[in-house]
């Protein structure tokens, strides 16, 4: 199926995503979350990776209430001041709402499987983790999310299946936030959490700063064996 954008109708208005999957047949769903710097070409691979693997991804702009149709690249300054200020204007609870209605509108598809997970990184690794706490997503990941020690309080409320990825040296969630949510989430019955020593935030960025091909690949592969264990 040739990968284009769609429109998510939502309070207060509508927002693009971006759609991949494969070419015929009924798939499991997979929302791709995104981190700091919208719906850029990293993301889209992302999308076009889990496609090939028999997903149907759909890569919301979370941004839209913002600016539609962010793109930054991580490459100057500029664009590091421009996302930094896109996230502290960030309102969270509607994110997960347009979440939400990402969810609703990949289970309402003919080629959709009605099964329907997430994966997010950075802010979108948070947003994974709220969704397992606010919605009936069925499964989700977070890679080396920021800020989940500040939500704690809502893990009593996940019922289906979690992953968080954590590396050691983040700069953005330091050791005593991954003692807590070591604490806070370590006994859960729905939660799995796996540590990549020496590894920063971003490890499985392709092409960025801390890009670790190791860590990248043992999470991807854990992060794979995990949708296909509980969206089939």
């Amino acid at each position: 199926m040739p990968s284009r954008y769609i429109d998510i109708a939502a309070e207060g208005g509508s927002f693009t995503a971006y759609l991949s999957g494969p070419p015929a047949g009924a798939a499991p769903g997979l929302v791709v979350i995104q981190e700091i710097f919208g719906v850029n070409p990293v993301l889209r691979a992302v999308a076009e990776h889990y496609a090939t693997l028999g997903f149907r991804t759909l890569v919301p702009d979370l941004f839209w209430r913002q600016e539609p149709g962010v793109e930054i690249t991580d490459r100057s300054e500029a664009e590091w001041q421009q996302a930094f200020a896109l996230y502290q204007g960030f309102d969270e609870a509607k994110g997960v709402d347009d979440l939400i209605a990402t969810v609703a509108a990949l289970r309402a598809r003919d080629d959709c499987s009605g099964k329907v997970g997430c994966v997010g990184f950075c802010l979108g690794g948070k947003l994974a983790y709220l969704m397992a706490a606010r919605s009936d997503i069925d499964a989700a990941v977070g890679y080396y999310g920021v800020g989940i020690e500040g939500a704690l309080d809502e893990a009593a409320t996940i019922a289906k299946p979690l992953m968080l990825h954590i590396a050691e040296e983040d700069q953005f969630c330091p050791k005593e936030a991954q003692q807590q949510i070591s604490d806070g989430l370590g006994g859960h019955d729905h939660v799995t959490l796996h540590s990549y020593p020496g590894r920063d935030h971003a490890f499985a960025r392709t092409g960025g700063e801390h890009y670790d091909g190791g860590a990248a690949t043992l999470a991807g592969d854990r992060t794979l064996d995990f949708l296909k264990a509980n969206l089939a």
